[in-house]
């Protein structure tokens, strides 16, 4: 169910799902007879709808802009699938190693944690061989080029002879 239709879109309310969450996915290891969507499923629909991004079109490529702040470039992964699918993926995670060994606790957290994930459908001209993934700045940019357009044909002069 989602929380954010009941009015509990609140820090404490989404960290709360995403413990129990957690929780079930930790208890459940036996097979369910439950026909709706999975839990990874679940959890894939919600990394994608969590995880705006923007697509421009280029004369010569495409551009796919994603805000990552906070996270490495090892934390982020470009893929191909199923030869025209760009996958953008990845987790942040909190750091609690340091954090627990000084006594600190989180007052508030509001920062999104966890997985995310985007997926896009290529178009036909783009060149899946020549595409470049750049974070700067907490920004992703992963360029696809083009597949240059065939050349026109030209039409062919045959020179008419006389007989």
């Amino acid at each position: 169910m989602d929380i954010s239709l009941m009015g509990f879109d609140t820090p404490f309310f989404r960290n709360l799902h995403h413990i129990l969450d957690a929780t079930d996915d930790n208890t459940t290891n036996n097979k369910s007879t439950n026909t709706g969507p999975t839990r990874a499923y679940v959890r894939d629909a919600r990394a994608m709808a969590a995880t705006p991004a923007d697509v421009k079109e280029y004369p010569n490529s495409y551009v796919f802009i994603v805000d990552m702040p906070g996270l490495k470039s090892g934390d982020i992964k470009v893929q191909i699938e199923d030869d025209n699918v760009l996958v953008i993926s990845g987790e942040r995670k909190r750091e609690h190693d340091q954090e627990e060994k000084e006594g600190v606790k989180y007052v508030r957290m509001e920062r999104r944690i966890g997985k995310f994930m985007r997926k896009f459908a290529l178009p036909e001209n783009a060149n899946i061989e020549k595409i470049s993934a750049i974070c700067q700045d907490g920004v992703l940019t992963v360029t696809v080029e083009k597949v240059p357009p065939p050349e026109p044909k030209k039409p062919k002069t045959i020179q008419v002879q006389v007989a």
